[in-house]
Parts: structure tokens; C-alpha cells; sequence
């Protein structure tokens, strides 16, 4: 009898020519997940991935049971639309591809927020699908707080805005990027700096949420294996807080952190469940590794801590902390193992 081959897997990352011809698991990012499928009987390589080269890219992947992707949507003006053509035409052919594509666009825009908005963990969250939108509705919701604008999809805070009514007729904006400040403006400067989301490259609207006072006591971040919580990252998040310190860093811990068991069982229990029906996934179309970003609302009226869904991201998780290295590997192993 001949033995079972190992199957196959392909981490999939971006790179350019150089990263592609020299490409050592030992020395990537991913060096820890590598030696774990390792270890498992899983024969892992890298797939360095670019534009210039995504003819041989899919030639290496036609050959694996499953793909694992890490590659923002948007970055440094690069889109990722050749790749996930290429991904779904690999997905089609029978392998595994995580995330695959249409469960980004199901999850990890932030139109999430609004198909969302009714659920335990939703908010107060419009959708602004033009500039004359924007001016006419968003004087009467600032009536009631500051709002926060974000793009349709992004990442590293790019795109998110602050907005709170300073006086009559003039607003105070701040960008979430890193290194950016305060600026006063009226609602036609505002219009013109948020121009360029509504293009329709960029999604063609905006998505409106309210502030969330308790953003200064920072951000928890549930990192998850499918439907299980697999980790938690904690950080100081203050970027859109006004005169906040910059944000410290993200601190990693375990499944079995205590201060968010609550967290944990709400999301192993139902959350993930309500999510991906309300978005239209079955579950074997959740991704295998992605995370979900809550904020602290206000706490419930027996004191219970009240968790708000700020983003999802699917596309390109990493960092993420050791213990979702071991429940990644399982799911690898089931979905794809003799």
C-alpha cells in the first residue's frame, strides 16, 4: 500500500522579485506557523506574491490543497483585484483558500457595521452614499455627539475620521492615521477632504458611526480560528481621541484571558453565529484565522460590560498571538489532512 502524501499548503504573502527568488520560512514573519505545520505532517511553502509575477504564483499554487493569505486590499495605492480572481480561480479548482475573497467582501468592509447594527454588539450606524448625503444628514447626528467616518475599506486607520460640531458652522476633523491632528473646518472642507471615498474606486460612500466616549480606555481584539477564540490583543487605541498620547502596543494573550471570558463566551455562543448569518456565510466559509475589533459602550443596566463592533479584518491578520498558531494548525489539518 503507498503511503498518504503530506498535503500541501501555501502561505501566501506580498513581495517583490527579490523577497519571491529568496524566501526562507525560517526567516519570515510567519517563521512560528511554518515549523508548527511542520510538525503536523503538513508540507508548508512560501508563496511570495506580486502582479509582475502572478503567472507563476499560480502555477506553484495549482499544485497545493490549501492557500492561507495575508495581503491587505489597499496598500501603498495597490489593489489586490488580480489576486483575488487568481484566488477564486484556485478556490473553484478544489483547494482551500482562506480568506477567500467573497468572504472578505461579506465581512471585512466596514458595511459590516450596518448590516450588523440591530445585533448584541452593533451600534448607531448609517451609511452616507454621497457628499450632498453627508451635508444634509450629519449637522442633525452631531447634534447628539461626534460621529466617525470611515471608508468603505482600509486599514492602519486610513480613512477614518473624527467629527464633532465645534460651533455654528464649524467642525472639528482628525484623521486616525498615525501622526495626523486636529483641523477646524466647515462642512464644504470637509466635504472636499472626504471627496475621494466616494469615489467609486474606493467603495463610493462613507460609513457613519457614532463615538464611542470609552475609546480612550482602548480597543480588545478577538482573535479567532474559525468559529472559536483562539486569542486576545489588547491596546491603548486613542488615535481619533482628542490630545490622547500615540497608542502603546498591542499586548497578546491567550483564549483564557479571565477579564474576557464574557467576551468569549458571547461570541463562541452566538455572536459568530447571528455575524455570518445575518452577512450570508455558511461556516465552512468563515476564514480559518481573522479577528474582530470591539470597543467598551456604555455598560448594561445591571452593570454586565457592553462590547461594540468597530471592524472585522480578514484579509491580512498579522500579527496575531502564539496561541492561535496550534488551533490554526488543527483547522489546516481537518480541512485539507489524508
Amino acid at each position: 500500500m503507498s503511503a498518504v502524501p503530506a498535503p500541501r499548503v501555501a502561505l501566501l504573502y506580498p513581495g517583490d522579485r527579490s523577497a519571491r527568488d529568496r524566501a526562507d520560512p525560517a526567516a519570515s514573519r510567519f517563521a512560528a506557523l511554518f515549523e508548527a505545520l511542520a510538525e503536523a505532517g503538513v508540507v508548508a511553502e512560501p508563496a511570495v506574491w506580486h502582479d509582475d509575477f502572478a503567472d507563476e504564483v499560480m502555477a506553484q499554487l495549482r499544485g497545493v490543497q490549501a492557500v492561507l493569505v495575508w495581503c491587505n486590499p489597499i496598500e501603498d495605492g495597490r489593489r489586490r483585484d488580480r489576486l483575488d480572481a487568481l484566488l477564486r480561480e484556485v478556490a473553484q479548482a478544489g483547494a482551500l483558500v482562506s480568506a477567500h475573497p467573497d468572504a472578505i467582501v461579506r465581512l471585512g468592509t466596514k458595511d459590516v457595521l450596518v448590516e450588523t447594527r440591530d445585533l448584541p454588539f452593533g451600534s448607531d450606524v448609517r451609511r452616507v452614499d454621497s457628499l450632498a448625503q453627508l451635508a444634509s444628514e450629519l449637522p442633525l447626528r452631531l447634534r447628539h455627539g461626534p460621529r466617525v467616518l470611515k471608508q468603505h475599506r482600509g486599514h492602519s486607520g486610513i480613512g477614518v475620521w473624527r467629527v464633532e460640531q465645534a460651533g455654528d458652522g464649524v467642525l472639528t476633523a482628525r484623521h486616525a492615521q498615525r501622526g495626523s491632528t486636529s483641523q477646524c473646518m466647515d462642512m464644504a472642507t470637509l466635504q472636499a477632504t472626504l471627496a475621494p471615498y466616494f469615489e467609486p474606486a474606493e467603495g463610493g460612500h462613507m460609513i457613519d458611526q457614532a463615538w464611542q466616549p470609552r475609546l480612550s480606555e482602548g480597543m480588545v481584539r478577538a482573535y479567532l480560528v474559525a468559529d472559536r477564540v483562539a486569542g486576545f490583543g489588547l491596546q491603548a487605541v486613542n488615535a481619533l481621541h482628542p490630545d490622547a498620547p500615540l497608542p502603546g502596543p498591542r499586548l497578546y494573550h491567550g483564549p483564557e484571558l479571565p477579564a474576557f471570558q464574557p467576551l468569549r463566551q458571547h461570541l463562541e455562543s452566538g455572536w459568530i453565529t447571528l455575524l455570518r448569518e445575518r452577512v450570508g456565510l455558511a461556516h465552512d466559509q468563515l476564514p480559518l484565522l481573522w479577528d474582530c475589533d470591539f470597543m467598551l459602550g456604555e455598560p448594561a443596566a445591571d452593570g454586565a460590560e457592553r462590547y461594540v463592533l468597530c471592524e472585522i479584518n480578514v484579509s491580512s491578520v498579522s500579527p496575531f498571538p502564539p496561541s492561535a498558531i496550534g488551533p490554526l494548525v488543527d483547522a489546516v489539518r481537518r480541512r485539507v489532512g489524508p
